[in-house]
């Protein structure tokens, strides 16, 4: 009888242990004692929604997403609606193979219609961000063939395409972006990137003017503008350009290491070493 009434105790505080463990990110520990939990709170009350939760939290971020999956669902059925939570739920079923769900999840998550072109771009860029691009670029064409004048679809085919050194169709993509959305400076700075990868100084400058005028604070096109600067022996513009990128990314060792040539070459011999020792130490 004593045993048993310990037994219950121990149940009954599993939910403040396995809180105790997660907030130490002991995820196995927190699983353990949030399964007790949930098997003993009840169903309809407070301590349950939050011992659900926990455990769905805890196999994400363990990165057993099979396993978070029906805890995530439970969650959600419970009430829980949070963008964390829907994130979450939406990963999960990429990770499990079923991207139409993922594709209803992230739909709910961002406001937008399940099953429409934005979904569909949505989903994509979290395809993306989980390294799943060959998925990805299917529901890129997917949201083209819905709408094809939605934002930035053609942004990120491009880039992809451009991941897989298919240069001259990344080329096409951005053109394309552009076309569609002549406000966004990423589409330009990604083409001015496409054409310096292809050594072509000339093509690159124009777009990458571009990206910075309409978004000056984003150091990448400054970096690439110096870089093909020095290429065409513009050397004034060249360190001018890596100057600005610098104010803008001070630890960047690669504006270091261009701006260090740039000043050799220009016969600022003492600064252009300092900036050269300086971009070894940041890779370092």
């Amino acid at each position: 009888m004593i045993a048993l009434l310990l037994l219950l105790l121990a149940e009954g505080k599993a939910l403040e242990q396995g809180l105790a463990h997660y907030r130490s990110r002991e995820y196995a520990k927190a699983i353990e004692a949030f399964t007790r939990a949930a098997a003993v709170e009840k169903p309809d009350g407070a301590r349950y929604r939050e011992s659900v939760n926990l455990l769905a939290l805890s196999y994400y971020l363990s990165g057993r997403y099979a396993d978070a999956l029906p805890w995530l669902e439970k969650a959600r059925l419970a009430g829980q609606r949070s963008p964390e939570l829907l994130h979450m739920l939406g990963a999960s079923y990429l990770h499990a193979g079923k991207p139409e769900q993922a594709v209803r999840t992230f739909g709910e998550m961002y406001g937008v219609q399940a099953g429409s072109a934005a979904a569909y771009l949505i989903t994509a860029q979290m395809m993306v961000r989980q390294e799943m691009e060959e998925e990805a670029d299917k529901h890129l064409q997917r949201a083209l063939a819905l709408d094809a004048r939605i934002p930035e679809a053609h942004y990120l085919l491009g880039e992809l395409a451009v991941y897989r050194g298919q240069i001259e169709t990344g080329i096409e993509e951005f053109r394309k972006e552009i076309a569609l959305n002549p406000n966004f400076a990423p589409a330009y700075y990604k083409l001015g990137d496409a054409y310096t990868r292809r050594e072509q100084w000339e093509e690159a400058v124009p777009y990458l003017q571009k990206s910075v005028w309409l978004s000056p604070t984003h150091s990448g096109p400054y970096i690439l503008l110096g870089k093909a600067y020095l290429r065409k022996k513009d050397l004034l513009n060249a360190e001018g350009m890596l100057r600005r990128a610098l104010q803008l990314d001070p630890g960047n060792h690669q504006t270091h290491y261009i701006l260090g040539q740039t000043l050799m070459q220009a016969g600022k011999t003492e600064e252009g070493r300092k900036m050269l020792q300086r971009s070894q130490e940041l890779r370092q």
